[in-house]
């Protein structure tokens, strides 16, 4: 064969790789309202930047005459986001329902040391029926050997999955496995088992969407991060997403130039909060106004809506925001908010992303249904993350600071570099109203003796000046200082070394 020959070979085969399962399927995916793997890639990278991996291999399967369609079921590579280096695979539904063949495995697993031993983060963008039944074991082992480097890859480099079509069975744990979860509503899902075999084990009747569907997972269960209308919204949001994160744990978040005011001031912070200590306001309206460019970055917005996480950037710097949210529960913390706290605290420690905290939290909820699901051990999950959190850790505590909630909310007792409060801060051990009810239950106090006894307690022991002598609040200071003062607070700390005794790892209540 003549080199011409050769060249003329390569581009057939190239052409050929490009189609996936054919053009009839690819057309049957777009009906669906869903790209294909290639296409996905192109929007998720800069332009021209995706270079393939493994673009010619193929099934191994001898048992099943199968055809073999160059790539087998997965595109994988690495190209560019903002000029930063990302390693991608993609599943490819037109080829086999994108099941998992043990050479789809071995693209991936590939793809994932590659990223392992450069230090660049993986995104894997899930469409597929789950584990090739011919391959029978063979497919099982690709799969734990996947989980394996998700586990070895925890920590180290950011992972994010975004799941747009199906995805069942043991399908589901790599992507539980990695830092975000991203579903496209009405085209993906995520279930251990489906509908058809709950009906047989349970006797209910339930719709794939109801199971597993995007609102589901990221209202319901917790189990998904972040939801996008479609695949190109889904694609954008990725995007987004990695601009805050470092390519690796042994780099910082990537820093960019602020045309925002560091000093900007905003006046409507002085009246955000309601005199009345029982009156509802959105917190988010605090975070928007003094960050950055009022872009703020949330995760898990339909999830545990009492409190609130995400990222912003603040001078230009990335951060990540914890938040109790006093317009739904009162900002109460709850089983819920405190593994969705809890989870967020430990990625940006693991990632170097500073932590900022604005606190307005009455407590724990109480109820039986929180005892008997564990109140205890998952909320020891929110104190147990912020406390072995090392990155920088500033604290702005607007109201209220209740109980053990206090302590829990990144307080100076658990490592907080800074901690700031509002001059409408209460800081106490419960409720001035409760706390009257308990020092005189043994007196029988008028309506107007008891108000003056809960002003008396207010002033005395709920009053931030109270926490500010003790020197467990830092500063007390105006509202409309709140973006300043972080920024301050953010460049003395960008510095900051903390030693943590050695051991292989902590045991979280889990």
């Amino acid at each position: 064969m003549s080199i011409k020959e050769k060249f003329k070979k390569l581009e057939e085969q190239t052409r050929e790789a490009m189609k996936g399962g054919g053009e009839e399927r690819i057309e049957k995916q777009h009906k669906a309202g869903r790209l294909t793997a290639r296409e996905r890639i192109d929007l998720l990278l800069d332009p021209n930047s995706f270079v393939e991996v493994d673009r010619f291999m193929t099934h191994r399967n001898q048992n099943f005459k199968m055809p073999k369609f160059f790539g087998d079921g997965v595109v994988t590579g690495y190209g560019k986001i903002d000029g930063r280096l990302i390693y991608v695979f993609a599943q490819d539904f037109t080829v086999y329902g994108g099941t998992l063949s043990r050479a789809n495995a071995d693209k991936v697993v590939k793809i994932m040391q590659m990223a392992l031993k450069m230090g660049a983060p993986v995104i894997g963008l899930n469409d597929s029926g789950g584990a090739r039944i011919q391959e029978g074991v063979e497919s099982l082992a690709g799969y734990a050997d996947i989980f394996h480097l998700n586990v070895r890859g925890s920590g180290v480099i950011p992972q994010i999955s975004a799941v747009l079509g199906p995805c069942a069975g043991g399908a589901v744990y790599s992507p539980a496995l990695t830092d975000f979860i991203l579903m496209t509503q009405k085209s993906s899902y995520m279930f251990v088992t489906g509908p058809d075999v709950i009906k047989t084990v349970t006797h209910e009747e339930v719709t794939k969407e109801d199971l597993g569907g995007a609102m589901t997972h990221n209202s319901k269960s917790g189990v998904a991060h972040l939801m996008a209308e479609d695949d190109e919204k889904a694609m954008m949001m990725l995007r987004e997403l990695m601009s805050f994160l470092p390519s690796n744990n042994m780099e910082d978040p990537p820093i960019k130039p602020c045309t925002d005011d560091v000093h900007r001031e905003d006046e409507s912070l002085q009246e955000l909060v309601p005199d009345d200590p029982n009156k509802p306001y959105d917190i988010k309206d605090i975070i928007t106004k003094v960050v950055d460019d009022h872009n703020f970055f949330e995760i898990m917005p339909h999830y545990a809506q009492n409190i609130v996480v995400g990222f912003a950037r603040m001078g230009g710097r990335p951060v990540g925001i914890v938040a109790n949210q006093p317009a739904h529960l009162a900002g109460v913390l709850d089983i819920e908010s405190s593994m969705k706290g809890a989870r967020f605290v430990r990625f940006c420690d693991s990632f170097n992303i500073p932590l900022i905290t604005f606190e307005d939290v009455p407590g724990f909820l109480p109820g039986t249904d929180q005892e008997f699901g564990g109140i205890i051990k998952h909320g020891a999950k929110l104190l147990y993350a912020f406390s072995e959190a090392t990155v920088p850790k500033i604290t702005i505590i607007t109201r209220k600071a209740y109980g053990g909630a206090y302590d829990v909310m990144s307080s100076k007792h658990l490592g907080a570099d800074v901690n700031l409060a509002y001059p409408t801060a209460e800081i106490a051990v419960m409720g001035p109203e409760g706390a009257v009810n308990i020092i005189y239950r043994k007196e029988n106090l008028n309506e107007e003796e008891r108000k003056q006894k809960v002003q008396e307690y207010k002033e005395k022991f709920a009053s931030p000046y109270r926490a500010a002598e003790l020197g467990y609040i830092d500063e007390i200071i105006y509202p409309k200082q709140t973006r300043s003062k972080i920024i301050e607070a953010l460049e003395m700390t960008q510095n900051k070394t903390e030693a943590m005794p050695p051991k292989k790892h902590g045991n979280i209540p889990l």
